[in-house]
């Protein structure tokens, strides 16, 4: 029997579950946002959270010291003393998502910190490896 390459591959494809053939399983919710005065919120904060399956109080600590100012959790927001152009928020959510939540070696999503001592690990569910990242 001849099997043909391109046939077999075809047909592989369409066996797959559709997570699987997507490059990018995670994304992050669009930033529901506002600025009144001096104040930024960003109303669907735990929304976001829960998404990156990480504690608010840790992505809260991310965020505060990339930004250099105060910030409150309220709820499922969180307001941020100063004004900050959406662009910059979001670039800083892509930042912690890259640092404390994809896998940098099967680079997928499926992690969790893991603290040992004093050191902070990144451990993937998905492959089983473990690498250090900063503590915050």
């Amino acid at each position: 029997m001849k099997y043909d390459y391109e046939a077999l591959l075809k047909r592989a494809r369409a066996q797959l579950p559709e997570t699987a053939s997507k490059r990018e399983r995670l994304e992050i919710p669009r930033l529901h946002y506002s600025v009144v005065g001096m104040r930024t919120t960003i109303h669907n904060f735990k929304e976001i959270a829960e998404v990156l399956n990480r504690d608010p109080q840790h992505i809260l600590k991310f965020l505060t010291g990339e930004l250099a100012t105060a910030a409150t959790i309220q709820e499922s927001r969180i307001i941020f003393q100063g004004k900050f152009p959406r662009e910059t928020l979001e670039k800083l959510l892509q930042r912690y998502m890259e640092t404390f939540v994809v896998c940098p070696i099967c680079k997928r999503p499926d992690t969790k910190i893991v603290k040992e001592k004093r050191l902070s690990f990144l451990v993937c569910e998905a492959c089983g490896a473990k690498s250090s990242v900063k503590h915050l």
